[in-house]
């Protein structure tokens, strides 16, 4: 990471935050039992494209994991190959914790995802900041032209990856996402992903980088363009490379 970067992740502050905003109706229990409650909501609910548009566990739920500092480690490598002041977009970004923490760093973020509450959480959080950056509706118009476009623990929630990827692509001239390797008892919201044909399809595009995290995350930082002859090899060996190291 470079060393004029620095990510200051404040767990107190995500805490502090979401009490400031839902005031008397704040609710400790449903942070402590973050994925319970948002499961129960998804089963009452039962429609999943409904629900990402309308659920309010899911301020719990990605409170709980922003103050885990999980996603820390992708947000490291993103910084190794974007500088600050690069143009970045938080796609699929919930309640804003992982752009926050670049915008603070002197990135130029924009977000996008449903119009849903954790949007409406984020904007009050931009305005507490002090901060200002665009929340585009996934149901309407997000543009292209960026450095980098990233989605961090999303594309297990969509139905066809390929197609999510694609939508990165198209929006940005570097892609940084991890792929959830399956595992029992995984979360109901969570699809199986093919993780190897991810692998591949990043190598063919052009890989950047290559690691696993938290023993079943696979982050991938590559091209959206596919490259020449000389940059496909590169991206086999780094890929091969990173299945060694495993």
């Amino acid at each position: 990471m470079p060393a004029d970067v620095r990510l200051e992740l404040d767990p107190a502050r995500e805490e502090a935050e979401l009490r400031a905003y839902l005031g008397d109706a704040y609710d400790h229990r449903r942070l402590t039992d973050y994925q319970g409650q948002l499961d129960r909501e998804f089963a009452a609910c039962g429609d999943e494209e409904r629900f990402y548009r309308v659920s309010e566990g899911y301020l719990y739920n990605l409170t709980a994991f922003a103050m885990t500092g999980t996603k820390l480690p992708y947000l490291r490598e993103l910084v190794r190959h974007v500088p600050p002041g690069a143009r970045v977009l938080d796609y699929g970004c919930g309640i804003g914790s992982d752009g926050l923490l670049l915008l603070e760093a002197g990135y130029r973020v924009e977000f996008a995802d449903f119009d849903n509450p954790s949007t409406a959480y984020l904007r009050w959080r931009l305005e507490r900041r002090g901060l200002e950056a665009p929340v585009h509706d996934l149901d309407d118009h997000v543009p292209g032209g960026f450095d980098a476009a990233y989605a961090f623990d999303v594309i297990e929630h969509v139905p066809d990856p390929f197609a999510f990827l694609a939508e990165l692509e198209r929006r940005a001239a570097l892609v940084v996402v991890n792929f959830l390797a399956p595992e029992p008892g995984d979360q109901a919201l969570h699809r199986d992903l093919p993780v190897g044909a991810l692998l591949r399809h990043a190598a063919r595009r052009g890989l950047r980088s290559y690691g696993v995290h938290h023993g079943r995350s696979h982050l991938v930082v590559y091209r959206s363009a596919p490259g020449g002859p000389a940059s496909r090899l590169a991206s086999w060996a780094r890929l091969a490379a990173g299945r060694l190291r495993r």
